[in-house]
């Protein structure tokens, strides 16, 4: 039997993530990889601090791996392979880190970085993200193209399932976008405008994407042990891919969207799906994309058992 392994993003996070674990050696391996106590944050809080952006990642990526390090014996007693990781955006690292292209250590690090160079790039109040729910993909598209100026840019952020995409960028761009596909479709468009502490996965971005990529280079990327796919085009890399090529990846994905819909719609309708991380955010998308998916959510007190049931 094979499975697939998905991890969330952002947005997962809860004080108390991670009690569960009796071996507690992995907070100090994290906490020695972001610098500071992680560990505290995860299990205490408060809320206010975990939700900072430059803790967010890593606490997910961290509580990501240490489920994925438990959910792997199991799966080799019972003889599953895995097929192949992929995750939403911060969770494309917990994904790399299980196929062995970067240690726990690496992608906790970089992740935390990530999220500091993140929450830099924009100034508060000049960026913000829209969830545009029951659009069409090309009708968002092209009013994030004819919103953009040079000074003001929007783009699509989140393809998350086919009737919710998040677009982002400069404010004004986007409330431009809004009137452009109000006046596409002839109504009222329900879109939300979300409660995130910079614009991710736009323009916007590229500061940090520059800032990253030194953090990046000096991880030595290993050949992965399961193929995965990528957010920034949907594609699904062998095992033999260019360690180079997976770092690119992950550059690109700073201001990059995130074919989140596109990905889990290259996948057969008989994939078996574990996800591998806090909550079950991504079993609720899935299911929107493709209901036919079997997901198996790691952070429920039935996880580990409906894995022991396969």
């Amino acid at each position: 039997m094979k499975v697939t392994v998905v991890f969330p993003g952002q947005g997962t996070q809860y004080v108390g993530m991670g009690k569960v674990f009796s071996d507690f050696a992995y907070f100090e391996k994290a906490n020695e990889a972001a610098g500071y106590d992680l560990k505290k944050i995860m299990l205490e809080g408060p809320a206010e601090d975990l939700k900072l952006t430059e803790n967010t990642q890593p606490a997910i990526v961290a509580h990501s791996l240490m489920l994925f390090d438990k959910l792997s014996p199991l799966l080799k007693q019972k003889n599953i392979t895995v097929e192949r990781v992929l995750g939403h955006s911060v969770g494309e690292y917990a994904a790399l880190a299980a196929a062995g292209a970067m240690t726990f250590e690496e992608a906790v690090k970089a992740v935390h970085f990530r999220g500091k160079y993140m929450q830099e790039s924009v100034p508060a109040g000049k960026g913000t993200m829209y969830a545009i729910l029951k659009q069409e993909e090309a009708v968002i598209r092209e009013a994030c193209e004819g919103a953009s100026t040079s000074e003001e840019k929007v783009s699509p952020a989140n393809f998350n399932e086919p009737s919710q995409i998040v677009i982002s960028g400069d404010k004004p761009a986007c409330e431009r976008a809004i009137r452009l596909m109000e006046d596409k479709t002839g109504g009222r468009v329900k879109a939300i405008e979300l409660q995130v502490s910079a614009p991710f996965h736009c323009a916007l971005m590229k500061p940090a994407e520059l800032k990253l990529k030194p953090v990046l280079d000096n991880i030595k990327f290993q050949p992965l042990k399961f193929n995965y796919i990528a957010n920034i085009d949907a594609k699904e890399y062998p095992t033999d891919t260019n360690p180079e090529t997976i770092k690119d990846n992950l550059v690109k994905q700073v201001c990059g969207s995130v074919l989140w819909t596109h990905s889990i719609q290259k996948l057969s309708d008989d994939t078996i799906i574990i996800e591998c991380g806090p909550g079950k955010v991504l079993a609720g998308l899935i299911k929107k994309i493709n209901p036919n998916l079997k997901v198996i959510s790691l952070d429920s007190e039935t996880g580990f058992s409906e894995v022991e049931a396969l």
